[in-house]
């Protein structure tokens, strides 16, 4: 196995593996972990607290129960009261004398009392006594109704709780929307029993609403009877109060908590039990709230010290990046200093003598070598000397100057056509091989145009002619000196050589706008797509050309001197002849 080795590893490479290793990955695993516990906990404590208000509500729902269960008890066990319902009255002033002697102090004593009790109400056969104020007659519809078959089927001495309609409204009607603790008041001997008494207690709607509607509970609440009825909701959707529908039929998001708590060894009570269904997006808002608290402090903990070790990172890394570079610099004999503050830690003194050895070895090599340098450098220039007067000997003005004889001597011998041929090449070559003015005006490279066409026309003769057009707006623009001249040649020598009838050759040099376009078009043998492609390939690359002239020439020294400002196409088929334009800024 390949041992690990971290000393072909670069130092900024090595600092980041230390940062992430030892800083970034610790801290980002402590946090997540931190995030996990955190988050658990919240959602626990909050699933805690639903279940504490759950309770809470089926706590006070039945301390609510249980207030007028008393009440029902002191009226169950009340010996005058039941004798004044047993009592058979021969006038109803008698019956009316008993009832407020008695019964309407008690009715106006205990519901006062009771801030749960809505209305109390005694049913009873007794046709000897007056059905108001509290006592109602138990006639046929009554032991029809629901709560009182509720009461004949539980068969027990016990009260019954049950869902009613107000005694308020119509007795029968289908709207039930309150709870009643119903009970037989048969406490005394059967020979005190000769009428049935039914003993009714609503609880009032609005304090029942109250114990549903907990604030620190965000849910639907429902109670739910033994059979698993739904009695009461908060549940907007569901209408409890016509109908009692079944828990189990009812659809709940797909991501509702369900919490139950059910009442146990309660008689009145017995398998009812209160269900709160929540969102868990409001559970898990305590936690979003956690989380976002700990994603701040992560950010925190990681930016502080990410940017605290990359500063110091930085002034170990800048400053050993710059004594390299420096060294690549001595070793290719450019003994530069570094230009620094005096530190004390050991890359600034590392700096300082860094700068000492470069000063002592370029002290060595001025004191040792300059001298034998300096003895070269005469030898070499005393040779160049001795070339340059070998090279004055085969000067370009001999070449004009034979020319210029050549000419003469033809106008001599009235060869005017050799001489004027002979004129046009003497001014090519003395123009191009004057570099001191490298800028043309238009006309002035359509002079040379002219020159070299005329030359093409002696050569050629009938097999060429040619059309020349110049704008006069475009005849001061200046140009780069011979840019036009290489494509007047190609479209003379690969356009109209090869083919044997010769051919023509059109040059047009306009003014648009602010751009000089330079058109030359002929007739010829035209180029291949390949061809094409590979002058077009001219204007991609960046390679010095050297010594080579003609067409890439040109395109080389227009991308120097204009960028990307100059256009060039081509637009050429073989066999259909060739059209090249060049577009160039007006200066």
């Amino acid at each position: 196995m390949r041992k690990l080795n971290f000393n072909n590893v670069r130092l900024r490479n090595k600092m980041l593996v230390l940062y992430a290793v030892c800083v970034f990955a610790p801290l980002v695993l402590t946090n997540a972990i931190f995030y996990q516990v955190t988050t658990k906990n919240v959602k626990n404590q909050r699933m805690t607290d639903i279940s504490l208000a759950v309770e809470q509500i089926k706590n006070e729902f039945r301390a609510k129960i249980d207030d007028a269960l008393a009440l029902s008890t002191v009226f169950y066990t009340d010996y005058n009261l039941n004798e004044i319902l047993e009592e058979e009255y021969e006038a109803p002033a008698d019956y009316i004398a008993a009832y407020d002697s008695y019964f309407r102090r008690i009715l106006n004593s205990y519901t006062p009392a009771y801030n749960s009790v809505q209305n109390i109400k005694i049913y009873i056969d007794n046709p000897t006594m007056l059905h108001s104020g509290g006592i109602g007659d138990l006639t046929k519809e009554v032991k029809q109704s629901e709560w009182y078959r509720a009461l004949e089927e539980s068969g027990s001495a016990h009260p019954v709780f049950v869902r009613t309609a107000k005694e308020d409204a119509y007795e029968f009607k289908e709207v039930r929307d309150t709870f009643s603790i119903v009970r037989r008041m048969d406490y005394y001997t059967s020979s005190r029993n000769k009428y049935e008494k039914i003993l009714k207690i609503e609880l009032k709607s609005t304090s029942l609403q109250q114990v549903f509607k907990n604030l620190n509970l965000q849910g639907h609440i429902y109670l739910i009877d033994a059979s698993g009825k739904v009695e009461y909701t908060t549940d907007p959707e569901v209408d409890w109060r016509k109908d009692s529908p079944d828990y189990r039929t009812l659809e709940f998001p797909s991501d509702a908590i369900q919490i139950e708590k059910t009442y146990q060894n309660v008689n009145y009570l017995e398998g009812w039990r209160i269900v709160a269904t929540i969102s868990e997006e409001e559970v898990l808002l305590e936690v979003r709230k956690s989380r976002k608290f700990i994603v701040y402090v992560t950010c925190i903990n990681i930016v502080i010290p990410t940017l605290i070790i990359l500063w110091i990172t930085r002034s170990l890394n800048v400053r050993l990046i710059r004594i390299l570079r420096h060294m690549k610099k001595v070793k290719n004999q450019h003994f530069d200093t570094i230009d620094h503050k005096e530190h004390v830690d050991e890359i600034g003194q590392l700096t300082s003598e860094f700068n000492r050895m470069t000063l002592q070895v370029k002290s060595l090599i001025d004191d040792v070598y300059v001298a034998d340098i300096q003895k070269k450098s005469l030898e070499l220039e005393r040779r160049q000397a001795q070339l340059n007067a070998l090279q004055s000997q085969i000067n370009p003005h001999f070449l004009f100057n034979a020319l210029e004889t050549i000419r003469m001597r033809s106008l001599i011998k009235d060869e005017t056509e050799t001489a004027k041929i002979i004129h046009n090449m003497a001014k090519i070559f003395r123009t191009s091989l004057r570099w001191n003015k490298d800028r043309v005006t238009a006309s002035e490279e359509m002079e040379f145009i002219v020159c070299f066409l005329e030359i093409q026309k002696y050569r050629f003769e009938d097999k060429l002619v040619y059309d020349l057009y110049m704008d006069p707006e475009a005849e001061g623009c200046i140009v780069p000196k011979m840019s036009f001249v290489p494509f007047v040649e190609n479209a003379s020598i690969h356009g109209i050589e090869p083919n044997k009838g010769g051919g023509r050759i059109e040059v047009r040099i306009e003014r648009q706008g602010d751009e000089l376009v330079f058109r030359v078009s002929d007739d010829g043998a035209g180029m291949d797509e390949e061809k094409v492609k590979r002058i077009y390939a001219y204007l991609e690359s960046d390679e010095a050309i050297g010594e080579r002239i003609g067409v890439q020439n040109v395109i080389y020294r227009l991308k120097l001197i204009y960028g990307d400002k100059f256009g060039f196409t081509i637009d050429s088929a073989s066999g259909k002849g060739t059209t090249i334009c060049l577009r160039i800024p007006v200066a």
